[in-house]
């Protein structure tokens, strides 16, 4: 049975997914087929309800729910740190000012819009950010993936998202960004056979992450360098990316909260009852 799985071209979902492209995990008769695309795309696609499992942002989960369950596996949160709003060192931003975002469903651009209500978004690549704030295109930008370890001495840090998920919720929780979804249309026993498979492969890439991250650069299938990709997965690609806690449970469940007061979504979430419900093969064994 072949699954087309989405995930981005970053370095901390190519190091989650890879263990099973490169056949250390067992998958039995599921025949993975993986599509690289950036994150806004795939959201995008995800609302098309494209394939069968895709890498979302945790902003876009509640527009996709009815179509998709959420996975507990191949998450990332900040803890401290994350995406960060950049202009140039001698710019004062102004309430209206031009922001550069990676996408209108991130969970970054929610955010940003919540905290700058006045803010003027332009979406494009988050490739593109640092230079169109370079170039004067857009007054500030919003740095996401390894982008955030180095930038242009030129450009400074104006607020770190982490802080304003601080500010917006006051109860030290991680700061959600992306996870895994799956189609609906599945049937359940693969779902939960599709997770498992996925957990392993997080599982073991932290297990083997030497090994993992030096195949990855030498096979050019990172944008980073071996030291800094070690640096980048520590942030975003740990152990706790293996499955859902219950504080990042908390974290989500708040991030729809909010999301939900501010009329991005009609109904707030908990996000236990989106999960795949796993007692399904303990009911059948009996």
């Amino acid at each position: 049975m072949k699954i087309h799985l989405a995930h981005s071209p970053d370095a901390d979902d190519i190091f989650m997914y890879y263990a099973i492209r490169f056949g250390w995990i067992e998958t039995g008769d599921l025949d993975f087929d993986n599509h690289a695309l950036d994150i806004e795309t795939l959201n995008e696609e995800a609302l098309e309800g494209r394939y069968d499992v895709s890498a979302i942002s945790f902003g876009l989960y509640p527009l996709i729910r009815q179509d998709y369950a959420l996975l507990r596996t191949a998450v990332s949160f900040g803890e401290g740190y994350g995406p960060k709003l950049i202009k140039l060192k001698e710019k004062r931003l102004r309430r209206n000012f031009k922001v550069a975002l990676s996408g209108r469903y991130t969970t970054n651009a929610m955010l940003i819009r919540l905290y700058y209500p006045q803010a003027r978004p332009v979406y494009m690549n988050f490739l593109e950010i640092e230079q169109a704030v370079l170039d004067g295109r857009v007054d500030a930008g919003v740095l996401i993936h390894e982008s955030i370890l180095d930038f242009d001495e030129r450009l400074t840090v104006e607020k770190e998202v982490w802080e304003i998920w601080q500010e917006l919720t006051g109860e030290g929780l991680p700061l959600p960004l992306g996870g895994m979804a799956l189609r609906r249309s599945l049937p359940l026993n693969r779902a939960i056979e599709i997770e498992r498979i996925l957990t392993d492969g997080v599982r073991i890439a932290n297990e083997r992450k030497r090994e993992l991250c030096q195949r990855l650069e030498a096979e050019k299938l990172v944008r980073i360098s071996d030291k800094m990709l070690e640096r980048y997965l520590d942030m975003y690609a740990s152990e706790e990316s293996a499955e859902l806690s219950s504080l990042q449970i908390e974290a989500l469940d708040r991030l729809w909260q909010i999301g939900y007061k501010a009329g991005f979504y009609d109904c707030p979430l908990k996000t236990k009852d989106y999960l795949i419900p796993r007692e399904y093969e303990e009911l059948r064994a009996l």
